[in-house]
């Protein structure tokens, strides 16, 4: 183990410590998680033409929009535990050079079976970036703070789909410039970034406070050893102490279900509101990227101002599961009504999407300490993303069938509603718990 996580009793950190952390670190984050978003999901606005230029069907490229996510999550937990072990700084680094290649590399598809192997392999050159950063927060924030630490460094998923649209759109409209289409402009201008900002993350993010030279080196010792000894507590209370328990935790297992219904939902929105947004009427590729974005501002507002309240446990469960009861309303009004006050139902989806993901992972940071708090927060990922895969690969079967890019938000509505029944069952620790203290259910 290295430095980083060694124990020792201190006092918890002011808030001009989180301020500092916070803009030392949250800003490179999501610079590095906007690249990567905007790079995983820039096909949904591809669909189309990918459809006339290359023959891939709606169903074909359902699968391949989903084959990213198994080579995604058959890679987390490995990718995560070698984090763990060789750091952050590192193995980030590694993660964005190998992605941001493969991205570029989208735009030397020629049909389907191509299609299929890029999709693979960046899934695979991307995995652990999340779960990664998730851990690398836990170096960096407690219990009260964790959610909206989490919720911050999801902002960039917001701003890669309020800027990856219109941009997105935009390089489109590069078609027929020295003979390439627009969609390959797009994957190569949009994939050469993540290689570029891998040299700053190089040398800027540090592996853990002790390695921070903007921190004094007190300050550096007592953070790490406050947060050694909440993690070691948390991990007491639950009872969990490997990874291998992490299979037997039932709270780990509930955040999994409800993740899986979340991920879903987030994944079937990214990859088919451009081609539901392109049956309301003829519009252009920027059109489209525009009106795609709106989502996303809600999805940004939401993020940005309900996880600062999830400072305990009753708070934490009733957000959660109001977030997951928003997204079903929210689709459900897009399945049934007219173009205009579908948008507005997608907005109210959207703009609790990563309110809940920034909940559900201070779960496992509240319960798993060391190799066990790396393997577990990448196996919920693992397992919960598997939803990216059905979402899309659902959509697109259902679409096929029906001719309806709409149809298979039935689909989704289903799934979370499930998880959010499924959400009412997880017991979330509140920040003051103490090592002696059981964990206990709070009704919301």
């Amino acid at each position: 183990m290295s430095e980083n996580h060694t124990p020792a009793a201190s006092a918890p950190p002011g808030e001009e410590l989180n301020r500092l952390i916070f803009r030392k670190l949250i800003p490179l984050l999501i610079a590095a998680y906007i690249i990567a978003f905007i790079d995983r999901t820039n096909i949904g606005l591809a669909k189309h033409h990918l459809e006339a230029d290359l023959g891939i069907s709606a169903a074909a490229y359902g699968l391949g929009a989903g084959l990213f996510f198994l080579a995604y999550s058959l890679c987390e937990v490995p990718s995560n535990l070698i984090m763990y072990r060789v750091g952050a700084r590192l193995w980030i680094t590694r993660i964005m050079v190998t992605w941001g290649l493969l991205s570029a590399a989208m735009a030397f598809v020629e049909g389907p079976t191509s299609f299929y192997i890029l999709r693979v392999l960046l899934g695979a050159a991307e995995a652990g970036l999340f779960p990664g950063v998730m851990l690398y927060l836990t170096y960096w924030f407690g219990r009260e703070q964790r959610a909206r630490a989490n919720g911050s460094f999801l902002v960039a998923v917001c701003l890669a789909n309020i800027l990856g649209a219109p941009i997105g759109g935009a390089l489109l409209g590069l078609d027929g410039l020295f003979g390439w289409h627009g969609w390959q402009w797009m994957f190569v201008l949009e994939g050469i970034p993540a290689v570029i900002l891998a040299v700053v993350v190089f040398k800027y993010l540090p592996n853990g406070p002790l390695d921070a030279k903007w921190l004094d080196p007190k300050q550096a010792r007592d953070l790490t050893a406050r947060l050694a000894k909440e993690q070691q507590e948390g991990a007491a209370a639950s009872g969990t102490h490997s990874f291998a328990g992490v299979f037997k935790d039932k709270q780990i297992l509930l955040v999994i279900a409800v993740y899986f219904t979340h991920q879903i939902a987030v994944y079937s929105l990214t990859y088919f509101l451009p081609s539901i947004i392109g049956e309301w009427g003829e519009m252009s590729d920027l059109t489209i990227g525009l009106l795609t974005a709106l989502p996303w501002v809600a999805a940004a507002i939401g993020t940005l101002v309900l996880p600062r309240y999830a400072t305990d446990g009753r708070r934490s469960r009733k957000i959660l599961f109001g977030g997951m009861t928003s997204m079903v309303v929210g689709f459900t009004i897009g399945a049934v009504s007219s173009p205009a006050l579908a948008l507005v139902g997608f907005c109210i989806a959207a703009a609790t999407f990563f309110v809940v993901q920034s909940i559900l992972f201070a779960v496992p940071a509240s319960r798993l300490a060391g190799a066990a708090l790396a393997g577990g927060l990448a196996l919920v990922n693992t397992l919960g993303i598997l939803g990216g895969f059905v979402g899309p690969f659902a959509m697109g079967l259902i679409e096929t069938a029906t001719d309806n890019p709409s149809a298979g938000l039935w689909f989704v509505i289903a799934l979370v509603a499930v998880g959010a029944a499924v959400s009412l069952n997880l017991k979330i620790q509140d920040p003051q718990m103490n090592g002696n203290k059981k964990e206990s259910q709070v009704k919301a």
